[in-house]
């Protein structure tokens, strides 16, 4: 199974001393590789850091398919970004810090943004919480993220999951993540790729129902009918935008 895309790290994935060798080496990945169908994204490291500017300045000539700025916290941070790259390149943005939650309102709404992707290990770390497998101490800033993407026609990434042996918690976090609205999850390991597509894509029974709701619905709509039964239960508008939904998920127009 591959990847839809392939994040390309020069931030916490790092050593400190190992920076401009990563930008080298990512910079040589970019020319030099063939990724195939997945999407070249490359994550620069904070704003903050003193080397945002200079990465962006070697790493856009490159051409990736699109950049992942990690620990924004304002719009005028977005707005940062966006005067050091193309109009037209993509940006995901990475919401990990307190300050970036009491912040997500304004800074999702912000221009030029592609997706929002949630980063829970930084941000309990900022808290000064504790992160547990039960993802409790993260339940609020993980649905937030998701709500305020949905609201502004982005995308929302989920957290990644370390456990790299627990195929079956990864499964279940990745379900988790889905009802709540996101759209796909960070992996950090190859094995990690498949249990993750797989639980974001619509199994065939799930297509086959929502096509059924849909035709009815068209049906519905062409006699006059507004409310409607099916399969003997009731279906109104936010099941039937439920159904389209599982088809855009799946591909299917």
């Amino acid at each position: 199974t591959k990847p839809d895309c392939v994040i390309m790290d020069m931030e916490d994935g790092v050593a400190a001393n190992r920076k401009a060798e990563a930008r080298a080496t990512i910079v040589a990945a970019l020319n030099e590789l063939d990724f195939g169908s997945a999407e070249k994204i490359v994550r620069i490291n904070a704003l903050d850091s003193g080397l945002a500017e200079a990465e962006l300045t070697v790493v856009v000539p490159a051409k990736p398919d699109a950049l992942l700025a990690p620990k924004i916290e304002s719009p005028d941070q977005v707005a940062w970004v966006h005067r050091h790259i193309p109009d037209d390149l993509p940006l995901l943005i990475m919401i990990e810090t307190a300050k970036a939650m009491v912040n997500l309102k304004e800074v999702a709404a912000a221009p030029g943004i592609t997706a929002l992707v949630f980063g829970a290990e930084d941000l309990i770390a900022s808290v000064g919480g504790i992160r547990t497998r039960s993802n409790h101490e993260v339940q609020y800033a993980r649905s937030a993220l998701a709500i305020y993407a949905a609201a502004n026609g982005l995308q929302a990434l989920d957290m990644v999951f370390v456990d790299l042996q627990d195929e079956a918690g990864l499964r279940a976090e990745s379900r988790a993540a889905l009802e709540l609205g996101y759209v796909g999850k960070t992996a950090i390991h190859p094995r990690q790729i498949a249990p993750i597509i797989e639980t974001f894509t619509p199994t065939a029974e799930e297509v086959d129902r929502a096509q059924r709701i849909v035709r009815a619905y068209n049906e519905q709509v062409a006699s006059g009918t507004g409310a409607f039964a099916f399969e003997g239960k009731m279906v109104d508008m936010p099941i039937v935008r439920a159904a389209q939904a599982i088809l855009a998920r799946a591909g299917i127009t």
